[in-house]
């Protein structure tokens, strides 16, 4: 008998996967990631088979960029492949509606509504399950009122964010629909009672309307999730990383522990183990002994002060690579770090990882200006520093090669355009996907009160049915855009070579979502076993041979994120593990 999965989750990159299956881990409730599509995937069906009763299974599609119709039906094949009976439930390409036995689903999307959302939440109603949507972020400032996400208070299509995208922002949560019906959940219906809120998810199912929910604090979100899965799996949940955590309460607090393993099936090394605390505000991780890197690591409180920090890597003394490279002379003495928990049973002590003197490979493939800072600090530290050329990277010729990985950390970004790059800049990704053309805008704002109407289960046609991953001209070859996915798969093979030629483990930092899973593509791991989290959004994982992989969105960390993770990965002596 296939054991029972209590949670489905669906991401459509690895990093937002990365950080549902650290949301949703506790004593309660076991997680993995699996990748799916990727070289290293050959037998799918057997890896989605549960492995622990009550286990919540994280998929990255790999869908953001994706063509829309490609990304819809990726979701609908998720759905038919985990089912606990493991077929095809529907027979015709649509599931049942969900039964009483079956997991809830919830659909991880991006808070800054970037990705084939209509699309994907078009497939994820069909078979008629109602739709809660509720892409609020708190913890990152990223809030939903009137309809509409803010970040830092700017409403999304005022500001910058989607600054790196082919498209512009939509004006509305609902606008980024694309068409399909939706009901606006006011603030003051979403903070009255649970019956009053319920009723009106309810009104919005029936209706066959998205319910689009105002959200701007946490305990916005817990009503959110606790209203919508008060009848059963029946609701599916779409959502931020917020909404992952506000799932992983309502897990941690809804069902009794289960440690155990299912029969027959071994237990992965750095399955966690958490215990949650609603009185603390969020989920205090402690991760099970693992055997095969045997650390006992828990996720930072978000908002805990500094303890006393590592001592930071020792001086690079690279000084010989195909590409521009740079090495601070001297590492800063100690860093503050986040604070973490110890766990349960470790009697106020934490062992240093088994992998603590494996270098330390960070590979920053991301838009964002911070990314330059954080690297500064890191090569202050005393980190090996390599700028790989665009143009070598958007070659058909071999892969860039990175020198010999001799120093505890290296650090790997892209060189800036031009003659004289700046010593610690680096370039823009674009996004994979290409301009909309003008017959497919953005659909308009269908937000209205529920009423009676047929559900509309077919992807809508805005978000595009161009592919976005096609090669395009390459930088400083002639006019013509970057192309994204083809600088980060000419990124992913500079690191894939420089893996290969070390003799030895290497660790993995990975900076963006779209970055992290082109890497681990090439380097064929197609599943990962969450450990905790560094800081909210950096989550350490492991491979099922033991190393150590912390992904993180672009988006995501102050000045010294690449710092905190690299010195969680690589403790001093003498200092307290402060990893995960």
């Amino acid at each position: 008998m296939t054991p029972s999965r209590r949670l489905l989750a669906i991401a459509d990159d690895l990093s937002g996967a990365a950080e549902v299956a650290a949301a949703v881990c506790s004593r309660t409730t076991r997680s993995r990631v699996l990748l799916l599509g990727g070289p290293g995937a050959a037998d799918m069906a057997t890896a989605l088979r549960p492995r622990h009763a009550g286990e919540a299974t994280v998929l990255d599609l790999d869908s953001r960029y994706r063509p829309a119709a490609e990304a819809a039906e990726a979701v609908r094949e998720a759905l038919r492949m985990s089912w606990p009976d493991g077929s095809c439930r529907g027979g015709s390409g649509a599931p049942d509606p969900p039964g009483p036995l079956d997991p809830f689903v919830l659909k991880k999307i991006d808070s800054q509504l970037r990705g084939n959302v209509a699309a994907e939440i078009a497939a994820l109603a069909e078979g008629g399950a109602g739709v809660v949507l509720a892409p609020a972020l708190p913890i990152a400032g990223r809030v939903v009122r009137s309809g509409v996400v803010h970040i830092g208070g700017v409403p999304l299509h005022e500001g910058d964010a989607w600054r790196a995208e082919a498209v512009p922002p939509p004006t509305s949560v609902a606008q980024a629909l694309g068409g399909l019906p939706s009901a606006l959940i006011p603030l003051t219906t979403v903070r009255s009672s649970r019956p009053t809120l319920l009723t009106a998810l309810r009104a919005a199912a029936t209706a066959g309307r998205v319910a689009v929910c105002d959200a701007e604090t946490d305990a916005d979100l817990d009503a959110i999730v606790a209203a919508s899965l008060a009848d059963g799996p029946g609701m599916r949940l779409v959502g931020s990383g917020g909404l992952a955590l506000a799932v992983g309460r309502h897990l941690a607090t809804a069902f009794p522990a289960t440690g155990m393993a299912v029969a027959g099936v071994p237990s992965a090394p750095g399955a966690l183990g958490a215990t949650a605390s609603a009185a603390a505000g969020g989920q205090v991780a402690t991760p099970a002994t693992d055997t095969a890197a045997p650390s006992a690591t828990g996720p930072a409180v978000p908002d805990a002060e500094p303890v006393a920090a590592a001592a930071a890597a020792a001086p690079s003394t690279s000084t010989g690579t195909a590409t521009d490279a740079t090495a601070a002379p001297t590492p800063a003495a100690t860093r503050g770090t986040p604070a973490t928990t110890p766990a349960a049973g470790a009697a106020g002590t934490a062992t240093p990882s088994a992998g603590a003197g494996r270098p330390v490979l960070v590979v920053v493939g991301t838009a964002e200006p911070a990314a330059v800072e954080q690297v500064r600090r890191l090569v202050e530290d005393g980190a090996a520093h390599h700028r790989l050329p665009l143009a070598g990277l958007l070659s058909d010729g071999p892969p860039v090669r990175l020198p010999p990985m001799t120093d505890p950390v290296t650090v790997v970004s892209l060189a800036p355009s031009g003659p004289k790059p700046p010593t610690t800049d680096t370039a823009p990704i674009p996004s994979p996907r290409p301009a909309r053309p003008a017959h497919e805008a953005v659909g308009p704002d269908t937000t209205a009160p529920p009423v009676p109407g047929p559900r509309r289960a077919t992807p809508p046609t805005s978000g595009g049915g161009a592919d976005r991953t096609a090669p395009e001209k390459a930088a400083g070859a002639g006019p013509g855009p970057v192309s994204g996915r083809r600088l980060v798969l000419g990124l992913s093979g500079a690191v894939r070579a420089a893996v290969a030629a070390h003799r030895g483990a290497v660790d993995l930092v990975l900076t963006g979502g779209e970055t992290a899973r082109r890497v681990l593509d090439a380097l064929a791991v197609a599943e990962l076993d969450p450990v905790g989290q560094v800081h909210h959004g950096a989550v350490h994982l492991r491979t099922p041979d033991g190393r150590s992989v912390v992904t993180r969105p672009g988006s995501f960390g102050d000045p010294d994120s690449l710092r905190h993770i690299v010195h969680a990965l690589r403790p001093h002596s003498t200092e307290r593990k402060v990893t995960s």
